[in-house]
């Protein structure tokens, strides 16, 4: 982008909160329901709001959405009527909400994982948690580009990109990469274009993104939300998550789209107070403003009460990532197969997608290839020794001889560390140039993570994450809270071109 392109970005910018009546930038679900129940606003004319900004930026800038619901204004329109009679669904009743492209929705829109080759194929059913926000009474938007195939097609690609959608960049400083498959629903929200978005994740895929686009994310314990309806890549470590631009606003909809009760939110600023939080230093990375960054946070902790074990260590971490490497594989395979016949259309087997991006190399295979694919093509059943050990030894690692025993050893609550590097630069020659994260232990356990915005290197964003056992989710949701509200780290996006450009350093 020139500097050309981003003047006329913010001219757009400013011709927006022009015609709108209501400035949806930074809105919070609070904001827009008081909006909504005052009268000064209704679900319709906060999605046009929502729809003006995207229609306004997202091509110019991000480049995060890949379509608009056409129902959304008959959709909103409902909600509206359903508001005047006295029935209020909830939390998300009449919220706008963006969902990334490998979630199923039964309508008009494509549900594709970015590729081309699934822009014929049906979608019979809603997943599990589209039905559950639509019993919740949230507007779905539209879909967000992603990484296609979820970054699992190929050893080198590159984060954002998708035959379907393009490149999608980040909005903080658009030559930057946006981080993860969930990238285009982390740029949408850090950007304004929803009030929050669904990601899913394998290994980082919403934690990532959103520590990258100053959010805060969370990735449940698997199980917590339905997987039925996602395109899959592992059901061991595949779940759906929140990306929003508040803890409150993520944990509603973390629970507007749950299976089962997360147990009480409990919002408050002290929640910190007596916790037992321990440092996994090995998990820092190297780049000295990040760990600045998390050492003023460790402080801020500190502050509000938390008791602070330091250093703190994930026992067996990087010792199972090889082994990941198998699991994934032998699941892509038969998940996607069982997952490609339901739905039905021209694609029935992942050797079928192999097949189409051959046929159109040009449109699909650019800049990197499909090498994930094609290992995984080789592999056998899920019933093969080979598999059943990778597995047996993955949970064990980062299980009970993991997490769990770094938690147990030192009586910890949680575990803290950076959740990633400050974005890169997009480079589809050589893919992406992660540096640091402790995204894999959470995964590959199946455990929840939660990163919340610690405050910007060079104006770029980075978070901090908190880690822990199975189903810790509404803890979690605490301890993240009390420490967003002490600190108030998180900054809206400029669209800046360049790192050059970038004025506000942090």
């Amino acid at each position: 982008m020139t500097r050309r392109d981003a003047l006329l970005a913010f001219s757009a910018l400013t011709a927006c909160a022009k015609r709108a009546q209501f400035v949806v930038e930074e809105a919070t679900f609070e904001s827009l329901q008081k909006a909504m129940a005052s009268g000064e606003q209704s679900c319709q004319t906060l999605t046009s709001a929502y729809l003006d900004r995207i229609e306004a930026l997202d091509k110019r800038t991000a480049n995060a959405v890949l379509e608009w619901n056409p129902d959304v204004m008959t959709i909103a329109a409902k909600l509206d009527e359903e508001r005047k009679a006295g029935k209020l669904r909830g939390p998300l009743h009449g919220i706008p909400i963006l969902l990334k492209d490998n979630i199923d929705t039964a309508d008009k829109m494509k549900t594709t994982a970015g590729s081309l080759a699934m822009m014929d194929a049906p979608t019979p059913k809603d997943a599990g948690i589209v039905v559950k926000l639509r019993e919740a009474g949230a507007v779905l938007l539209g879909k967000t580009n992603m990484s296609e195939w979820a970054n699992i097609r190929s050893t080198r690609s590159t984060s954002g990109w998708s035959g379907r959608g393009g490149q999608t960049r980040n909005p903080y400083c658009l030559d930057r990469n946006p981080s993860g498959s969930s990238s285009g629903s982390g740029a949408a929200a850090a950007a304004s274009f929803c009030a929050a978005a669904v990601g899913t994740e394998t290994d980082g895929s919403i934690v990532s993104p959103a520590s990258i686009n100053g959010l805060v994310g969370i990735k449940p314990t698997v199980g917590v939300l339905s997987g039925s309806g996602i395109i899959p890549i592992s059901h061991t470590q595949d779940t759906a998550g929140p990306m929003a631009r508040t803890v409150r606003d993520a944990a509603l909809l973390l629970a507007a789209m749950s299976e089962k009760p997360l147990g009480d939110l409990n919002f408050d600023a002290n929640g910190l107070k007596g916790v037992r939080l321990g440092v996994a230093r090995k998990l820092f990375g190297v780049n000295p403003d990040v760990v600045k960054l998390i050492e003023n946070a460790i402080d801020a902790m500190k502050k509000l009460g938390a008791e602070i074990i330091d250093p703190a260590d994930i026992p067996n971490a990087g010792k199972y990532d090889d082994d990941e490497g198998v699991l994934l594989r032998y699941e892509l395979k038969a998940d996607l197969n069982k997952y490609l016949a339901a739905r039905g259309g021209p694609m029935t087997s992942l050797k079928d997608v192999i097949a189409f991006n051959e046929k159109n190399r040009d449109r699909e295979m650019p800049y990197f290839g499909q090498e994930t694919f094609l290992k995984a093509e080789e592999l056998g059943a899920l019933t093969s020794k080979e598999y059943l050990d990778v597995v047996a030894k993955c949970f064990k690692l980062s299980r009970a001889e993991g997490i769990d025993a770094a938690l147990k050893k030192d009586k910890l609550d949680s575990i803290i560390a950076p959740t990633d590097s400050p974005a890169w630069p997009t480079d589809w020659l050589n893919g992406d140039h992660f540096t640091n994260s402790c995204s894999t232990p959470p995964a590959v356990a199946g455990y929840p993570h939660i990163t919340v915005p610690a405050g910007l290197v060079r104006g770029l964003p980075v978070g901090v994450s908190f880690i822990s056992t199975a189903w810790s989710e509404a803890k979690l949701i605490t301890y993240a809270y009390a420490y967003e509200q002490a600190t108030k780290l998180r900054k809206p996006p400029n669209f800046y071109p360049n790192l050059a450009d970038i004025k506000n350093l942090g």
